[in-house]
């Protein structure tokens, strides 16, 4: 007899039986309900399979139809209690291109100075206080003991700038509530939400922001208690930089093979933020122009080259697919817009002719298994899922590569790098860094590139402040400019949200909306498997990411897992709502109050 040897079936079966499911449902320290559901193979040490999830529906592209179009920034800024700025202001922008209004400089250098605020508020609030405790000395003392022993031994390079002698010393700094650095971070981000507020009115929902611009009123001490703030926050980065730096570089030296954690391949997307009033007029057909001169500039990176920086190009890619999630195809139903204003034929998977159909049903991960739908990049050959790397890696590195930023001289870009000036402040002299592309798209990369964001966008903020006070001194201060609703009108915004793409597309008939889909970063971050296999973002980044923690199975904490999925800043708000299934309804009792309202 030949000796045969195992069929495909049985070395499946034995495969299998070395996986161990493991799931985090819900992610913590993350807004909304985020579910990582996953099978290990801790003989291999690697995570062998990831599917992403989230039980609760979103609804907001229902309930706007109907609704008076310039209501459209007051109630999308509801959907997330985080950047819900980053909402108004795009549906803003939306607004501006649909009824051919034009915000004054004033008014776009006000918006720019409120938005760069609250980059730099919640960047700074998820990386030290959130994000940063997945490295601070506890959680590694619980998972590596091995490293933070070498962590103690090891001597930061960066030491005289931020002032932690070893890398453990600024991992203890990061322990929450009662590190030292933790805490100063806090500090911060009272300043810079602040700084926001001087600006847009209102945290995070703001009060100030209109089509055709703002309602904040301009005055020189409005830009003088901004850059008082803003001073501050520019010396405390000057620290740290340096201190994550020194940090990130340290856990790629203390665990060969990190590099992998977290690790995909090159697939970012950037839709470009901050307006420059000298060239942005909200035409759709010169968005291709003053898209490019965005202060962040849009991209699509794929495999570390840029294959676009056209505004129209990406709009006109962008599909949204279903495959695993809860919702019903609207092959059959009303397309919208057939053509963009350019003449370009626009897709019945494109956000202007998107129908939401949800259909609830029983989770299935070889079938349905989430709310968030799966949208996509189409290249003309394949269906990209895109993701923003939390936001700050896309759109560097977009930046970087079209090396089109020159801002006053604050922020340049090379073509393979950004290069950030931060001033003399009250203790510090001049600084001066540089974000360089790296080799990878992983955890730490994508924390990396947050850092310097928040340096970006402070140096940015510097300068929108030196041309609002130019517009002031100089007369010009009219902030708002009038306009008219069309009966019939399409518009898109386009911004990048804290945490990366964001898109608002509307289509006007009667004076109404009727069809309204906001995009923000997570449904592309937390997508699902579409319609062709392709799994989202975070699935992609977990799967085949390596388990250097130390504990065993039975005490696994899954923290490479937890930095995998974190360092895209997951915020489930923005990707879905709420859901009562099995018919139930959900009744609430209501009151008359004095004023005969309920």
């Amino acid at each position: 007899m030949t000796a045969t040897g195992p069929t495909s079936r049985e070395q499946q079966a034995a495969t299998d039986s070395n996986l161990v499911d493991m799931n985090w449902d819900p992610i913590t320290r993350i807004v909304g309900s985020l579910g990582i559901y996953t099978k290990i193979d801790f003989k291999q040490k690697q995570v062998a399979e990831c599917w992403s999830t989230s039980s609760i529906f979103r609804g907001y592209s229902i309930f706007m139809q109907g609704k008076d179009p310039r209501d459209a920034h007051f109630i999308t800024s509801r959907i997330c209690g985080i950047c819900g700025d980053n909402h108004a202001a795009c549906s803003v922008y939306a607004q501006n291109m649909a009824y051919g209004v034009k915000t004054p400089p004033l008014g776009e250098w006000i918006m720019n100075l409120g938005e760069s605020a609250e980059f730099m508020f919640d960047h700074n609030i998820y990386q030290e206080n959130l994000v940063g405790v997945d490295y601070c000395e506890k959680m590694v003392r619980e998972t590596n003991p091995e490293v933070l022993e070498l962590a103690e031994r090891t001597e930061a390079p960066g030491a005289a700038e931020h002032g932690y002698r070893t890398i453990a010393d600024i991992m203890r700094a990061l322990n929450p509530l009662e590190g030292e650095f933790y805490r100063e971070a806090l500090q911060q981000s009272r300043l810079t939400r602040e700084m926001f507020c001087l600006m847009e009115g209102r945290h995070v929902h703001p009060s100030t922001l209109y089509p055709g611009g703002v309602g904040t009123y301009p005055t020189v001490q409005l830009f003088t208690d901004y850059l008082t703030r803003l001073m501050r926050y520019v010396e405390f980065m000057k620290r740290v930089v340096p201190l994550h730096d020194d940090l990130f570089d340290f856990f790629y030296e203390a665990l060969p093979g990190y590099e992998e954690v977290g690790r995909r391949r090159i697939l970012l997307g950037c839709w470009g933020s901050m307006n420059d009033p000298d060239h942005c007029d909200y035409r759709y057909e010169n968005m291709s122009e003053w898209g490019r001169r965005m202060f962040v500039t849009p991209g699509i990176i794929v495999d570390g080259e840029l294959v676009t920086n056209d505004l129209v190009d990406i709009n006109l890619g962008i599909r949204i697919l279903l495959g695993s999630s809860y919702y019903e195809d609207w092959e059959q139903r009303e397309k919208f817009v057939t053509h963009d204003p350019l003449g370009n034929p626009v897709d019945r998977r494109h956000p202007w002719n998107q129908h939401t159909i949800p259909k609830p049903q029983k989770r299935d991960f070889e079938d349905k298994y989430s709310w968030v739908m799966s949208p996509r990049w189409f290249d003309g050959q394949d269906h990209l899922a895109l993701d923003t790397g939390g936001g700050p890696i896309a759109r560097l590195w977009s930046t970087a590569l079209s090396g089109l930023v020159d801002i006053g001289g604050y922020v340049r870009a090379t073509g393979s790098s950004v290069k950030i000036n931060l001033p003399k402040t009250a203790t510090m002299g001049e600084r001066n860094f540089e974000w360089r592309i790296p080799r990878y798209s992983n955890a730490l990369e994508r924390n990396r590139a947050r850092t310097y964001f928040q340096a970006y966008a402070a140096a940015s903020a510097l300068h929108f402040v030196d041309k609002a006070l130019a517009e002031l001194h100089a007369g010009r201060t009219k902030t708002w400019e009038p306009f008219d609703v069309p009966d019939n009108a399409i518009g898109v915004g386009f911004h990048e949200a804290v945490r990366g793409v964001l898109s608002h597309h509307m289509v006007i008939r009667d004076g109404k909306i009727a069809n309204y889909h906001p995009y923000p970063p997570t449904p592309w971050n937390a997508s699902v498997r579409d319609s062709y296999g392709t799994p989202g973002p975070y699935e992609d980044a977990v799967q085949n990411t390596p388990i250097f923690e130390e504990n065993s199975p039975d005490d696994f904490k899954g923290i490479d897992i937890m930095r995998a999925v974190r360092s895209f800043d997951p915020c489930l708000p923005c990707g879905v709502h709420m859901y009562l299934g099995n018919g139930q309804t959900r009744q609430v009792m209501h009151t008359p109050t004095a004023f005969g309202g309920s």
